[in-house]
């Protein structure tokens, strides 16, 4: 594959000491990814030269190469050699999922915050994303207390550097988000002190902040604005079909960004008419009929947009390289067509397609189990929450004022 994609230049390649074995593979994990031809000569041509900068630098052997030592042979900006860059960046993603290049050691804070992943994952089955969100707040606050210069500092952990801390939380977060840090910050904080690495009972002088319930209502469209918002995106592009989809089985199905973001080939079964959704909260599967227009977008898309790539997620990414789109992308692609809609939608996220639906639901009479079976809710509770926008039934229930006697 090499010689054709790089025939009048591999020979320039054959010399290197470090990447020549690793060459071809490279070329093909290039070409798996989709770039095109041109780009990929590019990267190799750059080869050389990153090379003699590591040489230059003791490097003789590739497994002594570190990631931070290669991503230190591109340009400062990329703007100075946009290819050496792309280069450097392809090979250390390349390199790393073939575990060629050294893995340093992890240092203290790294270590703990690993340590506590996995008793999240063995003790606690926690979600991968909840176990994410937990970690970057034990980073976060091991970084505060500059745990890696000085590891005592857990055990003098007090009641003052905690309020400091969540201090600086309170500053960059909604009272939504801080409410979500301060339970990750207690929960770190009690598997610290289980190990004897922080003072017992700091969890419980944290005063969370105040959530009461009820006070936001549920972020609903009019059924008429998110078909607007569907008509207004332009299917004449790969990007715009790829959209199309993913919008369209929100708002007939209810599903959250991480579920539309994993949806995978083999979870539509197109001879059945049923579409195969993983809950990512309660980590079970849901199986809905697949209707005549959901399955014609994805047809569209799949056939005419998404082409015959290796990759088994159903939606790609849009710009190389070729791979699986994830929950932010959707959210700004969301964003990208509510600008251009120029329509009155007044939210930031996509959620707000889930939401319309249960309320469309609600009004169309559907009952509140049902509802919440589809939105994948565990409880009740969550579910009730959509009967606050249904002002017209409460309307009818209302009981009339009383006659007063002047």
């Amino acid at each position: 594959m090499l010689t054709n994609i790089y025939p009048r230049g591999y020979k320039r390649l054959v010399p290197l000491q470090l990447f020549w074995p690793h060459a071809e593979g490279f070329a093909r994990w290039l070409v798996e990814r989709g770039y095109p031809r041109v780009q990929i000569q590019r990267r190799l041509r750059r080869l050389p030269l990153i090379e003699q900068l590591l040489l230059d630098r003791g490097f003789t052997a590739l497994g002594n190469v570190a990631a931070s030592d290669l991503l230190a042979c591109g340009p400062a900006t990329a703007w100075q050699d946009k290819n050496r860059s792309a280069a450097v960046h392809s090979l250390v993603e390349y390199l790393s999922s073939r575990t060629l290049l050294r893995v340093p050691p992890l240092c203290p804070s790294e270590a703990l915050v690993a340590k506590y992943e996995v008793f999240l994952r063995q003790v606690r089955d926690a979600a991968d994303s909840t176990r994410r969100n937990h970690a970057a707040t034990a980073r976060e606050l091991l970084e505060f207390l500059d745990y890696d210069t000085g590891q005592a500092a857990l055990g003098e952990l007090d009641s003052r550097q905690i309020e400091a801390f969540v201090l600086k939380l309170n500053s960059r977060l909604s009272r939504a988000s801080a409410q979500h840090a301060v339970a990750h910050l207690r929960s770190f904080l009690r598997y610290l002190s289980s190990r004897g690495l922080a003072p017992f009972g700091l969890d419980k002088r944290i005063d969370t902040p105040r959530l009461y319930r009820g006070e936001c209502l549920p972020r609903a469209l009019p059924w008429d604005v998110v078909r607007a918002f569907l008509e207004a995106i332009d299917r004449t592009t790969p990007k715009g079909k790829r959209d199309y989809a993913m919008f369209l089985l929100m708002a007939t199905y209810g599903l959250r960004n991480c579920e539309v973001a994993s949806l995978r080939l083999e979870d539509i079964e197109w001879r059945g008419r049923k579409l195969h959704v993983r809950r990512s909260k309660t980590r079970s599967a849901l199986v809905h009929p697949l209707t005549d227009e959901v399955g014609a977008a994805l047809v569209e898309y799949i056939r005419e947009a998404r082409s015959a790539w290796p990759q088994r997620e159903v939606f790609l990414r849009s710009q190389l390289p070729i791979g699986g789109i994830g929950s932010t992308a959707v959210t700004e692609a969301f964003q990208s067509w509510v600008r251009r809609s120029k329509l009155p939608i007044p939210y930031y996220g996509a959620h707000c397609l889930r939401h319309s639906l249960a309320i469309r639901l609600l009004r169309q009479g559907a009952n509140i189990k049902t509802i919440g079976d589809l939105l994948g809710h565990r409880s009740a509770e969550s579910t009730c929450v959509y009967l606050r926008l249904h002002v017209e039934d409460l309307r009818g229930v209302a009981l009339d004022l009383p006659q007063v006697q002047p």
